[in-house]
């Protein structure tokens, strides 16, 4: 197997998406592979796109493989162009990325042309079942399934999700592995001062702020009088994709001075500095499949509280790397004060994660979708 094509987003587009291709594309290309992502001219209509921009304001120009943005989205024409362009590279394989209902014509078109062509086709799916769930997206899902010879997952709760639409379906439950092209932490220090932050116990919410992120319950973990007592702070960082207004309201209500708020995209130079500033990563969601912030979060070696929902659990071990509790408020600020009052947890937590995360390799993945 020489030639793998992989269908998704890649820079200039921005995302967890985007990222995870180009850092899957790096790793088979480490295995010798020819790799080529065919990505998107157009990937969301303005109007369907709920942040400021799509595009990254910086791009990795040296890459060791190829970017042809092909596809747009709902433009029928781009799809056959792209099904075409990708048949006369005479693929040995052909990896589709596919995490919203939105992209099943247009991904499933491709995979069903492909698959016609006797071209070896599999789906890594990030969703199956969306987090905002409309009509009509059960069968748009169905639909780019039944498009691929077999279908990856970086979860088990993704897995059973594809089941339960179409049991006929061929599918392999892997992992997400953990993000490796991210710089180095720095000192914490130098991160605060450049946050302009001041010495302190720092949480960290960190990524785009949608409602099934559970956002709210942080804020009101955060009103707990011994977390105010002991000055404890909780940073967001990341855009929202809703109305920022609702959780300032929130605050508000709740006479809160612990919360500090980035409302922005951050971009890649700028993740070392808040994860370098913070003591623990958290994620209360309260609807998840899996989650590229707590591979992130493991690559820094940083401890998180993870809620019980989707796969968020699988990458945890209980008291011994992070937390697991319910969507819960106050569950999460009892975790919140046992991580910050018994003795060297953040160590050991860290050392625990320094020697899980082997497991979680692009090696490791590469090596069983290849």
């Amino acid at each position: 197997m020489n030639k793998i094509i992989i269908v998704g987003p890649a820079s200039p587009l921005r995302g967890g998406i985007s990222d995870f291709n180009e850092a899957l594309a790096k790793a088979l290309v480490l295995k010798n592979k020819d790799v080529e992502i065919i990505s998107f001219s157009l990937q969301y209509p303005s109007i369907f796109f709920p942040g400021k921009s799509q595009n990254k304001t910086t791009n990795e120009t040296d890459l060791p493989f190829k970017i042809s943005p092909i596809i747009n989205s709902i433009n029928p024409l781009s799809w056959r162009k792209a099904a075409k362009h990708i048949a006369l590279s005479k693929p040995d394989k052909v990896f589709i990325r596919f995490w919203m209902p939105f992209f099943g014509p247009c991904l499933g078109f491709i995979g069903s042309f492909l698959k016609k062509k006797k071209i070896n086709v599999s789906g890594i799916v990030d969703n199956a079942v969306a987090h905002e769930k409309r009509w009509g997206d059960k069968q748009l899902v169905n639909f780019f399934l039944k498009s691929c010879n077999n279908h990856i997952t970086l979860s088990k709760k993704v897995k059973q999700d594809i089941l339960s639409i179409n049991a006929t379906i061929t599918v392999k439950a892997l992992f997400h592995p953990i993000y490796d092209t991210y710089k180095p932490l720095i000192d914490k220090n130098s991160a605060l001062n450049k946050l302009n932050l001041k010495e302190g116990k720092y949480i960290l919410f960190f990524g785009l702020i949608r409602k099934y992120k559970g956002l709210d319950l942080a804020i009101k973990a955060m009103a707990e009088k011994q977390i105010i007592k002991m000055k404890i702070k909780l940073i967001i960082a990341g855009e929202f994709y809703e109305s920022e207004k609702d959780y300032q309201k929130l605050i508000n209500q709740l006479k809160l001075n612990n919360i500090i708020i980035y409302n922005k995209f951050i971009e890649d130079s700028d993740v070392p500095s808040f994860f370098s500033a913070s003591n623990l990563v958290i994620l209360p969601y309260t609807s998840a499949t899996q989650s590229g912030v707590t591979q992130l979060a493991m690559h820094y070696n940083k401890p998180m509280i993870t809620t019980n929902v989707g796969g968020l659990s699988e990458i945890i071990t209980h008291g011994k790397d992070g937390y697991i509790c319910s969507p819960d408020s106050n569950q999460l600020s009892n975790y919140i004060l046992k991580y910050f009052s018994e003795t060297d947890n953040e160590n050991k937590m860290s050392n625990a994660l320094s020697i899980k995360k082997e497991l979680f390799s692009w090696e490791q993945f590469t090596n069983e979708i290849v």
